[in-house]
């Protein structure tokens, strides 16, 4: 077994890394970029070297700088991680020819199954079903719109290289598809250097269903059971799930067996996972294998028992696998959901900013939390969105549910928005607690997973108006015990009236629900009666920290809340919920935005501009198309009119709600 490994990467997977070579004993180097100085993966290394600039290219996608690293600090091997170089064949030779060891596949297998194309064709050749399309080498636009139109719609433009997503259309029609292969391939270009397209049929009722497959230098091939990853956003998976509750074990059997041949076709060693489309009639195709570690690899950690990483290092140092598939079981089941920066009500779009708060129920007992971020931590522009993961495990597909409902609920970030509002009411989805999880189910359910958001519930308005009242009257007593003059009427804290008891009011608003409340409020020293909606009602309160107590209508009721400034998140049982303080004398005055810019929605790097200044453009037609999170978005024009000023240029950083286009007034 090695001494100690350098890890190439960053965030989760990083500091996941690290976790099971700390119970291993093996020492860990850690590199970082200028965003990264301060990061969780930086500090639980047990040392870590700068490699440059913020940006992947200038930092985590440069080889020769880390395989220096690794040698100058005596790492023996190098985990490349998931993403940046995982999947880089030339980084993966690089790092054999440097006298280190490439914890994965060997550059054969990563070439082999790192052009898609090529990939299905060796597939074929095993005898493994491919979806129906092109996977040739001619890139030429024209030949591929009649392969297109041979093909049929609707159908997937993919890159030929990487994952994630990235470099990945959907088109409906063919006019549409000369504009998606333009985006496809600049997209595949900037995430992976390589611009190769192929086109699939696309399957209709589609579920994304994975195995994960191992491989030793000996010449043994197993399967960990598969993985459904069928809830999705822009090709990018939200939740995943085992066992699947689509299949049937005839069919668990054969995809099984095919995930096995796949990975014996190509000798492969290490980590990997085949992925297969599986339509409604229940036919499966390969689509691609990604010859790395998965981000989803926890919940097959949790129904297994076995530590993948481990497995990997394992085999890196040449030891053969550590069982066999007659003593490779599963019990219970899984369910992991990624918790990001992002909007859903805003398409998704990532969201940037400083987590000034976060709480998780952390790794205990049927929960397991795996994060790279901490408190005070930023999440910028120029890496993935994802905050955490949230894996949690139970005897059943209910119990599961159930245990990652708490675990949601027990979680709160302030100071970027997030989709854990989303996850939670996902959760509790009629049709995702049926197992009815196909690829198209968020759009098929859009409006009930985002336009219909619970009201708070009287037990959350109560919480966060007497954390709110707990907080004044804790800042009275040390006004009070800062007057040096205990005759004067700011020593005291009382809250005491001449002419009877003291009264006042709070106001929140419930953002979800966009409504606002009143309460009436008096008493004092933690004994208040609210006037709430409905109904008044006697509440002793108590607390310390972010915990807090009340004791009303005859129950006793612990609870937390986190509060940053005005905002209140209250986490419940099974849900939680946010709400604001509003301050009525705080009158804010802000510039009237005039109907002739269009800002930016999201902060990112400008890709691509699309209009001059000059120009005549009609409602709709694109603009402008930007990158964040290593994602392309195209900004559409909001109105019919003419483009007065170009604001910014090509490859500019810009923020979020900066001003992009001015148009002519009418």
């Amino acid at each position: 077994m090695f001494s100690k490994i350098l890890i190439a990467n960053r965030g989760e997977i990083a500091c996941r890394v690290i976790a099971t070579c700390a119970r291993l004993g093996i020492r860990t180097v850690a590199v970082y970029s200028d965003a990264d100085a301060n990061a969780r993966h930086v500090q639980l290394a047990g040392e870590a070297w700068h490699i440059g600039g913020s940006r992947p290219a200038e930092s985590y996608l440069h080889g020769e700088r880390i395989i220096k690293i690794a040698r100058t600090s005596g790492a023996q091997a190098i985990h490349p991680g998931y993403g940046f170089l995982s999947e880089n064949a030339g980084f993966a030779r690089s790092v054999e020819a440097a006298g280190l060891v490439f914890i994965g596949p060997t550059p054969a297998a990563i070439e082999a199954m790192g052009s898609k194309s090529a990939a299905k064709t060796l597939m074929q050749e095993a005898g493994v079903p491919v979806v129906p399309g092109y996977h040739g080498d001619n890139q030429e636009p024209d030949f591929l719109a009649r392969q297109a139109n041979q093909t049929g719609y609707p159908l997937l433009v993919k890159a030929v290289a990487g994952g994630g997503g990235k470099g990945m259309r959907l088109v409906s029609k063919p006019h549409e598809f000369a504009t998606q292969l333009e985006a496809a391939k600049r997209e595949a270009r900037n995430a992976f250097g390589d611009d190769a397209v192929l086109l699939e049929r696309f399957v209709q009722g589609p579920h994304h269903i994975e195995f994960q497959v191992f491989g030793d230098g000996h010449g043994n091939f197993v399967h960990l059971y598969e993985r459904e990853c069928s809830i999705q956003r822009r090709h990018q998976k939200v939740l995943e799930e085992t066992p699947s509750p689509f299949l049937n074990e005839a069919m668990r059997l054969a995809m099984a067996e095919a995930a096995v041949e796949a990975a014996r076709a190509i000798a492969y060693r290490g980590a990997g996972t085949i992925e297969f489309i599986v339509g409604e009639d229940r036919h499966f195709f390969f689509m691609e294998m990604n010859t790395r570690l998965q981000v989803e690899h926890p919940i097959t950690e949790m129904t297994t028992g076995q530590d993948l990483v481990e497995w990997q290092l394992r085999i890196a140092a040449g030891e053969p696998l550590p069982l066999d598939q007659a003593h490779i079981s599963r019990r219970g089941h899984a369910v992991e959901v990624r918790i990001c920066a992002e909007n859903p009500v805003n398409d998704f779009l990532p969201e940037t900013g400083t987590l000034t708060r976060f709480v998780h129920p952390g790794t205990q007992g049927t929960v397991r939390v795996d994060t790279g971020v901490g408190e005070g931590d930023s999440i910028g522009v120029f890496y993935d969105p994802m905050i955490a993961k949230l894996i949690a495990f139970g005897d059943d597909r209910p119990s599961a549910i159930a245990h990652l409902r708490k675990a949601l609920a027990a979680t709160a970030v302030i100071g970027c928005k997030t989709n854990i509002a989303f996850l939670q009411t996902l959760s509790h989805h009629p049709a995702f607690c049926k197992g009815e999880t196909d690829t198209l189910f968020i759009e098929r359910h859009r409006r009930s997973l985002l336009d219909k958001p619970a009201c708070a519930p009287e037990l959350a308005v109560i919480a966060a108006v007497c954390r709110d009242l707990l907080d004044a009257e804790a800042r009275l007593v040390e006004i009070a015990a800062a007057h040096g003059d205990p005759h004067s009427p700011w020593h005291s804290n009382s809250g005491w009236r001449l002419n009877g008891e003291g009264r006042r009011s709070l106001l929140f608003s419930d953002p979800l629900s966009r409504r606002t409340l009143e309460i009436g409020i008096t008493g004092s020293a933690g004994h208040f009666a609210l006037n709430l909606p409905g109904r008044s009602v006697a509440v002793e309160a108590s607390g310390v920290g972010d915990l807090l107590r009340l004791r009303y209508d005859g129950k006793l009721i612990r609870t937390t809340v986190i509060r940053y400034g005005s905002h209140f998140t209250v986490l419940l049982t099974d849900q939680r919920y946010d709400l604001q303080a509003i301050n009525p004398f705080l009158f804010e005055t802000a510039e009237e935005v005039p109907g002739g810019r269009l800002t930016a929605l999201m902060p990112g790097r400008i890709v691509k501009i699309l209009v001059q200044e000059g120009d005549e453009v009609t409602r709709g037609e694109p603009l402008l198309i930007m990158e964040a999170m290593k994602m392309e978005h195209t900004i559409h024009s909001p109105r019919d009119g003419k483009i007065e000023r170009v604001v910014y240029q090509v490859d500019q950083i810009v923020e979020a709600d900066a001003v992009l286009f001015a148009f002519a007034e009418k």
